[in-house]
């Protein structure tokens, strides 16, 4: 019986078999768009299957983004995949939820509140255009004192401690002079005292962070406001604060209610946070919010048409999907705030069981260890000379396993310091955290020649 050496025709059975079909038999486009089309099945397929090499997210202790929703926020983002939620005249019920979610926040972060009158603030793709948006309204408001007061305002500054890169681009692209405190030895970020060497008459604001990248402690924010009433009672400066809460703004409130952090002081004048950080919203979402409108300077904001009406729109992008603020909103009923405290309280508490199991292990040296800022542990090597190893052998070392635990130097004047840091985020079990302490272990002793702990017996949960 002869061999068919001819490929079926476009959707015989042929076709049907990703791995038989006549688009697995080449390589894919990499530079120009095919010529004919495919059938969609098998496109899904092929590109699902490269994506298998990407790492796993729920082994990724490296972000603080979202790796792990509800089945009802997957179809609700699904529903919404067609909103463009800057389109309020299209969506207005898309843009209603959008004006809920900014009231709530502003009513978890103690904004001053006014009878009939929405909160001040907006959505955002994340905490980086949230944190520029602070920074814009920092700078337009310095600004138009300075000419009010007919003095020059063409070197604004602004002062912050170790922060994300987002703000590095907010000087930038904006013009404006970064001065970063550098960070003194055992402490985890700005500290008040520091203020007095780096405040101005030119500075448009000081930068607090509620969940330093690096070390995921909180800068104490009230300490920091403090520092500033001396220094306005001495100079005369009035500089406000913003609170870059990417991620503790969403944690603070339910973990630390004690901790005065936000628009209870009224040096705050804005915060920002990820939603798609512990706001467990899935990714592309941000928040902004004002202390009052009058802190959003009128020039910045553009005004659409809406159902008849006004509405102000406040953003550096503008098209941009509905689905993720839609999202946001699902969370907030859902989890309520005695649900939000019990997510990260077990994340907390995880944190915590882990960094206990890291500090007994005995070559580490704990600088956080999950207690009063994020769900999070970081640490250094306690003898990086005598150690054998570096902490960036170690990370390549655990992701064997597939963990992705980053290692990196603490900002200027610390970098000599190398730290790890992982973040416990909802979806990281107590199970998972165990497991990752017992390949650590196992990484450390493949690294200094010793034998595996459970020959030693040295290592137990």
């Amino acid at each position: 019986m002869a061999l068919h050496t001819t490929r079926p025709a476009h959707g015989d059975a042929g076709d049907t078999d990703v791995f038989a079909s006549a688009l697995s038999e080449h390589v894919l486009p990499k530079l120009r768009m095919p010529v004919h089309s495919a059938p969609p099945g098998i496109v899904y397929s092929m590109i699902h299957n490269e994506l298998l090499l990407d790492g796993n997210a729920a082994q990724n202790l490296a972000t603080f983004c979202t790796t792990w929703s509800e089945d009802e926020v997957h179809r609700l983002m699904n529903e919404c995949i067609d909103k463009n939620m800057i389109d309020k005249d299209e969506y207005p019920q898309t843009a209603e939820i959008e004006s809920r979610c900014v009231n709530i926040l502003a009513d978890l972060w103690h904004a001053p509140h006014t009878a009939g009158a929405p909160a001040a603030g907006c959505s955002t793709t994340g905490s980086s255009e949230a944190a520029m948006l602070g920074g814009l309204a920092l700078k337009w408001r310095w600004r138009e004192a300075r000419r009010a007061a007919g003095k020059p305002a063409d070197r604004p500054n602004l002062v912050c401690g170790p922060v994300q890169v987002c703000w590095e681009k907010f000087a930038r692209y904006f013009d404006v002079e970064l001065r970063q405190v550098p960070v003194e030895a055992g402490a985890t970020g700005l500290r008040a005292h520091q203020l007095a060497g780096y405040v101005d008459e030119n500075t448009i604001g000081v930068v607090a962070i509620l969940g330093v990248t690096y070390t995921c402690d909180y800068e104490p924010v009230a300490e920091i406001a403090a520092a500033l009433d001396r220094i306005q009672e001495e100079h005369g400066w009035d500089v406000p604060i913003h609170v870059d809460a990417a991620s503790g703004g969403f944690v603070a409130p339910f973990l630390h209610p004690d901790v005065v952090w936000d628009f209870r002081l009224p040096r705050v004048a804005s915060v920002n946070a990820s939603g798609h950080k512990y706001g467990l919203a899935p990714l592309g979402v941000g928040w902004v919010v004002w202390r009052t409108a009058d802190r959003l300077p009128e020039d910045l904001v553009f005004r659409v048409s809406y159902l008849g009406g006004d509405m102000p729109t406040f953003a550096l992008n503008f098209s941009r999907p509905g689905g993720e603020i839609i999202a946001q909103y699902y969370l907030f009923l859902r989890l309520g705030r005695e649900g939000y405290r019990r997510v990260h309280q077990a994340c907390a508490d995880t944190a915590r069981h882990l960094a206990g199991l890291i500090g007994a292990m005995g070559p580490f040296s704990l600088l956080y260890d999950g207690q009063g800022g994020l769900p999070a542990v970081s640490y250094t090597l306690a003898d990086p000379e005598g150690a054998g190893f570096s902490l960036y052998d170690l990370s390549d070392q655990l992701r064997l396993r597939g963990w992705q635990v980053p290692s990196y130097p603490l900002p200027p004047d610390r970098e000599s310091t190398v730290v790890q840091r992982i973040l416990i985020r909802h979806g990281v079990s107590r199970d998972q955290a165990v497991l990752l302490a017992e390949d650590l272990r196992r990484s450390v002793d493949r690294l200094t020649g010793a034998a595996p702990a459970e020959a030693r017996g040295g290592f137990h949960h």
